[in-house]
């Protein structure tokens, strides 16, 4: 029985995920030497690329600022935090960012892309699909940690 179709790009969108893009989310997750990892759809290449990565002493504020303000996106962000019993936890958080003032085509390459990119990603503890920044603020993410 031959299981070749498990290597190939999604049919339906045809992205795949650059070996680059996983080993650089299982540094965030297992070494944490990435606050975060911002990550686009290269169409040349036709897979998941990273753009951009954060190093752990920079902010939440410093990663939104780091995406786009008109183009999709997806990313994971490590959350570090103190539980209500003073223990320090931390969970990692997938974002789909698709402004609204994005391009109708990218929008929907990123949604057909996002499930079989997100599931790569072993270990996300949460997942926030954002338009806009009020939908990904400090607060929001706070309150899903807890």
């Amino acid at each position: 029985m031959s299981f070749k179709w498990l290597s190939r790009p999604n049919s339906s969108s045809g992205m795949g995920i650059a070996d680059h893009s996983q080993n650089t989310f299982m540094d965030l997750k297992l070494k944490k030497v990435y606050r975060y990892v911002i990550f686009k759809i290269d169409e040349n290449k036709r897979e998941v690329v990273v753009e951009k990565t954060g190093n752990p002493a920079e902010s939440y504020d410093d990663f939104t600022a780091s995406l786009p303000e008109n183009d999709c996106r997806y990313a994971v962000f490590d959350f570090d935090f103190v539980t209500s019993e003073n223990c320090q936890k931390s969970k990692i958080f997938f974002i789909a960012w698709s402004p609204s003032t994005s391009r109708i085509r990218a929008k929907m390459l990123y949604a057909t892309s996002k499930d079989r990119f997100r599931r790569q990603l072993d270990g996300v503890h949460y997942e926030i699909q954002a338009t806009d920044p009020t939908e990904m603020d400090l607060e929001v993410i706070r309150d899903r940690a807890n």
